[in-house]
């Protein structure tokens, strides 16, 4: 949900006024493309036509749903729901990264001192049952996020939230902790939701209901935990808005969903759906390809974007003490050979992950700059030395020569030799500890896709004594056994962001480790990474927060929480021919699946509802 939260964020003109800032928009850093009343968006077609039909397909990790309700921890929700069926206060585009502008809200003003905010909302601005959004429902929704019967990622996000005030029937203030530059871009992807929706019970127990949002679209048909359909509200209010106009073109959004990613390329050729994006390198290359494609009823590309690269990576359970040893995650790491795996299993087609912040602004880089270590210095004493006389850590390199003195084998016997250090010994056929306990080890997996990556990597780590289990459970299970931490290894992938903030005191902060449900799935406790959270959620200008990440990513490299995975430099793609179009300008920064949904339209063919 935070994911949706930062992509909704990503936008806006300030005028000084004798009292605050006020206007049409907010900018982080003051950078602003668009002024008040500008026409549309640079890559939208405004002359769109509405109509037809759009099939997309969801991930397999999302195979089925229990729940309408987007917010809370315990179950899951379509596909989809969030961003098109709920809106916030302000809405970002896929040009401005640290900008956002007026959807719900109209203007907004920053006090002075910046630490109140105030919102006017559009008096135009419509839930699907007619009832006007009110001051009084942002506040509902707001209190409902930040209490218990939410998932706890929403306490979090608004930590820095004093009070939430209504000033009148449309207008609400947001009092700060502190003065924090995100803070109105922070509170400008509230979600919000009517005081009528679940008839007064409370959030957690709003499961069936059928959600109440005021968005472009609502629940159409529905195969319960199967299949759902959006039907574009022919009534939005927001239609003729700036931020809206030439977007949400199709009349009807279609998630299939299935639990088998064999399963799901084969519906796509057979025509089941219209749209599917590919991760894995091999499938791109060998199934991706046949008569659908060569006759050109299917559609194939890799499309070009300037986001940062995203962090995947196989992530330890740090709360396990046997992963408590940065020795020992470090001995893990050298044991992945990612040349060999790049060439033999992703035709080399993959980027090797360095950090967090991959391809960014934001990545640490050799050794600390001045203003990283202006950062650093007051938290000596709980880093480690190598952290300002070493180059930031790089995931261990093989080579094929070797002379080079980076093969394989010379990191095991690092990794032999690291383990020694952490008291770790081979011994009785096994690696252990001066008690005689044995290193197990286990791979948790949703869908069975991480199988060929973990088999190699397996053989690795037996080398050093490792006993290794590979274990593919269920979807849903995978996620509950994830939320309530009880997992030692599991694969996950990060979005890459132009912004990092806010919700990074989520990923990697100390209060959320112990929270069930929170996104800091490592467990990491560190009051120096907390230190430098605090100077990113407080910087005040981009240098500062580039600073601020940089030294971030710095501290965690060097903590090897996690072994590094690899990523794309494209978006793999591929869509049913002759049933879309599309606008002559491409975003800079988007994610496939919601630029398509958001600004296409459909075909001749499609408005005719031929198949």
């Amino acid at each position: 949900m935070l994911d949706v939260l930062r992509n909704l964020l990503l936008l806006g003109a300030l005028l000084p006024s004798a009292s605050a800032w006020c206007a049409h928009a907010y900018a982080q850093f003051g950078d602003i493309r668009y002024p008040a009343g500008f026409s549309h968006f640079a890559y939208v077609n405004p002359d769109a036509p509405k109509g037809g039909q759009i099939a997309m397909v969801a991930p397999t990790r999302a195979s089925s749903f229990d729940k309408y309700n987007p917010f809370t921890l315990k179950g899951t929700a379509p596909p989809g729901l969030s961003s098109l069926v709920f809106e916030t206060l302000l809405t970002g585009n896929a040009e401005e990264p640290t900008t956002a502008y007026g959807l719900l809200a109209q203007d907004i003003a920053l006090a002075p001192d910046k630490l109140s905010v105030i919102f006017t909302l559009n008096p135009l601005a419509r839930f699907h049952n007619g009832e006007p959004v009110l001051a009084a429902d942002v506040k509902h929704s707001f209190d409902k996020l930040i209490s218990k019967e939410a998932a706890p990622q929403f306490r979090t996000y608004f930590s820095e939230v004093k009070a939430v005030t209504v000033l009148g029937e449309r207008s609400i203030r947001f009092d700060f902790v502190r003065a924090n530059a995100e803070l109105p871009l922070i509170v400008g992807g509230l979600p919000v939701f009517p005081r009528s929706w679940g008839a007064g019970k409370p959030l957690d127990q709003i499961v069936t209901d059928l959600p109440i949002g005021s968005g472009p679209y609502r629940i159409g048909k529905v195969d319960f935990g199967k299949d759902v359909q959006y039907v574009r509200d022919p009534a939005y209010w927001g239609k003729d808005l700036n931020v809206r106009k030439g977007m949400y073109n199709f009349d009807r959004i279609v998630y299939r969903l299935y639990k088998d990613p064999t399963a799901q390329l084969e519906a796509f050729k057979a025509g089941e759906f219209d749209y599917i994006q590919a991760f894995i390198a091999r499938e791109w290359a060998r199934a991706y390809k046949g008569k659908p494609f060569d006759s050109g009823r299917l559609i194939k590309r890799e499309l070009q974007h300037g986001n940062a690269g995203d962090f995947q990576g196989f992530m330890f359970n740090t709360r396990l003490p046997k992963f408590q040893d940065v020795r020992v995650r470090q001995a893990i790491e050298l044991a992945m050979d990612f040349e060999w795996m790049n060439r033999q299993l992703f035709y080399n087609a993959y980027t090797r992950v360095r950090g967090y912040f991959v391809g960014s602004d934001f990545e640490a880089k050799d050794l600390p700059a001045p203003d990283e270590l202006a950062l650093l210095e007051p938290l000596r004493a709980q880093l480690p030395p190598g952290v300002f006389t070493q180059p930031v850590p790089l995931p261990p390199a093989t080579s094929l020569d070797p002379a080079s003195g980076h093969t394989l084998r010379d990191h095991l016997r690092q990794a032999r030799d690291l383990l020694a250090q952490a008291g770790w010994t081979y011994r009785d056929g096994a690696l252990r500890n001066a008690k005689g306990e044995a290193f197990t080890l286990q791979f948790l997996d949703d869908s069975g896709s991480m199988g060929r990556v973990v088999t190699p990597y397996a053989k690795n780590l037996e080398k050093l004594g490792f006993a290794v289990n590979y274990k593919v459970v269920d979807p849903t299970i995978f996620q509950k056994r994830v939320d309530a931490f009880d997992f030692e290894i599991i694969s996950n992938r990060i979005h890459g962001s132009e912004a990092p903030g806010t919700e990074l005191l989520e990923r990697f902060g100390s209060k959320a480790a112990s929270v069930e449900g929170s996104n800091n799935i490592i467990g990491i406790q560190d009051k120096a990474v907390d230190a430098l959270l605090d100077r990113v959620v407080s910087a005040q200008t981009r240098p500062q927060l580039v600073a601020a990440v940089k030294a971030l990513d710095r501290v965690l490299r060097h903590g090897h929480y996690a072994v590094p995975h690899w990523y794309g430099s494209v978006h793999r793609v591929a869509w049913r021919a002759g049933r879309f179009e599309q606008p002559s300008v491409t975003p800079r920064y988007y994610q496939p699946e919601s630029w398509i949904q958001s600004v296409w339209w459909a075909s001749p063919a499609n408005l005719r509802g031929e198949p």
